[in-house]
């Protein structure tokens, strides 16, 4: 009885932080670009776009989350457990400094430790996801780069685009449905990272897991997802009505496509990716170059990894009890570490001994 209740408190847990992450971005670029000033209502949106999004089209992700990366009968209460607690543990990580993180990547990393554990991973399945996590974005980061260069020229030719009065109060409220769509998408993709163990586990039936997590969903966008809209929105680049509409038009239509086939798709990639595009279009590729980038990509190549490692490590530890295993995890993470603190020093040292001889 007591794996039953934590697995419902930390899929709950891990469903508001989804809602908190991948679902509050989605009205980044509205708010980024004050179409929404009120950042209280532009969270209310999203979670109710997102929770309509889960009950009315979330089913296709939650099979697959549920049984399609490794076989239910290795879903265990305690495995589930598990599974969630390291994807929650990773995610909340990150939504305390306000990164974007995909959820899909974290949930599926899990997943895929817990198959690693036994043995048994549905290589073909798996191999699919991460083909379109990579694709979807780049697929993301074109078509944004197109039309902003589509758009910068039409703001160009037509000057009212941008200027106050009747145009900008229509393109806001574009931008504004644009958001919500992409909320929705989100919803239909990500809630079934949280619920999809408990139903692979048979602990829930798809139908009201979808409607649980869908509320759960929602309320973690409404209570906790400001950091990462601020950081969506307002900290990679400037955006007009226009552009911001194309972005999340194009991240709403490419993350439906895929939640009706199935595919659990980093939403927060391909949201970012699409502020990119539009940003590439404006200033060319030298945004790669602003630090925020540089720590979203690098957060996004490490979350997989990071809640891969954990539900390992948990499974191992609580259930099958290899300290073998324990051993050599703990040995890998203390030889990193080792090898980053000396590397810093040598180019401490370095520097030190450059500057000292500057003057000569």
């Amino acid at each position: 009885m007591f794996w039953t209740y934590m697995a419902f408190i930390i899929a709950f847990f891990f469903a508001m932080n989804i809602g908190a992450s991948g679902t509050a971005a989605s009205m980044g670029t509205a708010y980024g670009t004050n179409a929404i000033r009120n950042k209280r209502l532009a969270m209310l949106l999203v979670a109710i776009a997102a929770f309509l999004g889960a009950v009315l089209g979330g089913g296709e992700v939650v099979k697959t989350i549920g049984n399609g990366i490794i076989p239910s009968k290795y879903l265990t209460i305690e495995t589930v457990v598990l599974i969630l607690a390291g994807a929650a543990l990773t995610l909340f990580i990150a939504n305390m400094i306000g990164i974007p993180l995909s959820t899909s990547e974290v949930t599926v990393g899990s997943i895929v430790g817990a198959g690693i554990v036994y043995k048994h991973i549905f290589i073909s399945k798996l191999s699919v996801i991460v083909l379109f996590w990579v694709l979807v974005p780049i697929v993301s980061f074109l078509i944004t780069f197109v039309l902003g260069k589509l758009i910068a020229a039409a703001e160009k030719k037509w000057t009212g685009l941008q200027k106050e009065g009747k145009w900008k109060k229509w393109l806001a409220r574009l931008l504004v449905i644009g958001g919500c769509f992409e909320a929705f998408s989100a919803g239909m993709n990500n809630v079934a990272n949280a619920v999809g163990p408990l139903v692979g586990a048979g602990m829930l039936s798809a139908d009201k897991g979808i409607w649980i997590g869908g509320l759960f969903v929602a309320l973690g966008a409404l209570l906790l997802g400001g950091k990462v809209m601020e950081t969506n929105g307002k900290k990679i680049t400037r955006l007009s009505l226009l552009e911001g509409s194309a972005i999340s038009f194009t991240g709403g239509a490419l993350v439906t496509l895929a939640s009706i086939y199935g595919l659990p798709i980093p939403l927060t990639q391909v949201t970012t990716c699409g502020i990119l595009g539009v940003g590439a279009a404006q200033k060319g590729f030298g945004i790669w170059q602003k630090s925020v980038i540089q720590k979203i990509i690098k957060v996004w190549l490490i979350s997989p990894l990071a809640s891969l490692v954990i539900t390992y490590v948990l499974i191992n530890l609580l259930i099958e009890w290899n300290i073998y295993n324990i051993v050599v995890i703990l040995s890998t993470l203390i030889a990193v570490v080792g090898v980053l603190s000396l590397s810093a020093n040598i180019r401490k040292e370095n520097s030190t001994i450059h500057d000292e001889g500057g003057g000569i």
